[in-house]
């Protein structure tokens, strides 16, 4: 495929920042839900909900259409990914604080960047992959991992990170096609891959997997994990319309400033003064790329206005 471009990059700025924002929301739910509801539970809630949640839209729409093979290959790749994050993570968050599940998940844009390099051929600058560095880095000084006390839960995060990168790569490679069609039919995958699992295993006496019926408080969590799933991932979807992986993989780091928001209001972990410090460096190096990025595409208009259009440009358009 041709080299990704990024059409929009203040729009696709903007959608990300709402995925950041409600991105740490779903593992809020997750993690609240997780103290009384088997993890599979959790985990099926968020695929079906957005389903029932996107499926009239997509009717109303009409943007719905049967997939061609290497669509629906592809659909069944995603929809595989993002259970497997979403697994991972869900996982995860039962033995970490959320914001430290975050800061280890933060890998993640090292390894986007790398792959839309690799699979996109998108170009990255020196001053893209340095503003990952000190992002990452705030990153760490707000959280302070302690690997020693974390153990064999910190490697779910990093699987986590994996494959929502392998998640965002096809998400961009699939731009084209409508956000509310890639959703629905993600969610569909996962819940294929679901069911038959969630089947096999009741009655096996696995708490994990074991399926119970939800009281209001229970159906609440359960309803807030796909509705904030459905409106984050709407707004990654769209992101990818808009800009390049590189210029959005950055960004990414400010999850970590809702989910310590999240943990202070929800969790009660109050973070100290190195946190802020981390905070305020996340918070300057995606605002770096912001303001970077609209330098450039302001600088490339006002070429492209001098330039006359030349044969080969009219074609192009």
């Amino acid at each position: 495929m041709p080299p990704a471009t990024d059409k929009s990059p203040a729009l696709g700025i903007f959608l990300m920042a709402g995925f950041c924002v409600f991105g740490p929301s779903i593992d809020m739910f997750a993690k609240l839900a997780g103290e009384t509801v088997p993890l599979i539970q959790i985990t099926a809630a968020r695929f079906m909900v957005q389903l029932a949640l996107l499926l009239p839209l997509a009717l109303w729409l009409k943007c719905l259409h049967r997939p061609r093979r290497n669509e629906m290959v592809q659909h069944l790749m995603r929809g595989a990914l993002i259970l497997l994050a979403t697994s991972f993570f869900f996982a995860a968050v039962q033995y970490l604080p959320l914001a430290d599940a975050i800061s280890i998940f933060f890998i993640e844009p090292f390894i986007l960047t790398l792959l839309g390099a690799l699979f996109l051929s998108e170009p990255i600058g020196w001053r893209r992959i340095l503003a990952c560095i000190i992002g990452f880095g705030g990153a760490l000084l707000v959280i302070q991992p302690q690997y020693a006390q974390v153990g064999w839960a910190a490697l779910l995060p990093i699987g986590t990170a994996i494959c929502f990168a392998l998640y965002l790569i096809l998400t961009r490679q699939m731009s084209t096609s409508h956000p509310v069609t890639l959703q629905i039919y993600s969610s569909v995958a996962a819940s294929l891959y679901l069911l038959p699992v969630i089947l096999f295993m009741q009655g096996r006496n696995i708490p994990e997997t074991e399926v119970i019926w939800p009281d209001i408080y229970q159906a609440g969590l359960l309803l807030g994990v796909g509705a904030s799933a459905t409106i984050a991932h709407m707004f990654l979807t769209s992101a990818f319309r808009y800009a390049s992986v590189g210029l959005l993989a950055p960004l990414q780091y400010l999850e970590i400033v809702t989910a310590t928001l999240l943990g202070v209001l929800i969790f009660s972990d109050v973070p100290d003064s190195l946190t802020f410090v981390g905070i305020s460096i996340i918070i300057g190096a995606g605002l770096y790329v912001f303001f970077r990025e609209r330098k450039l595409a302001s600088q490339a208009g006002g070429q492209k206005k001098k330039q006359p259009p030349s044969p080969s440009t009219e074609i192009e358009t």
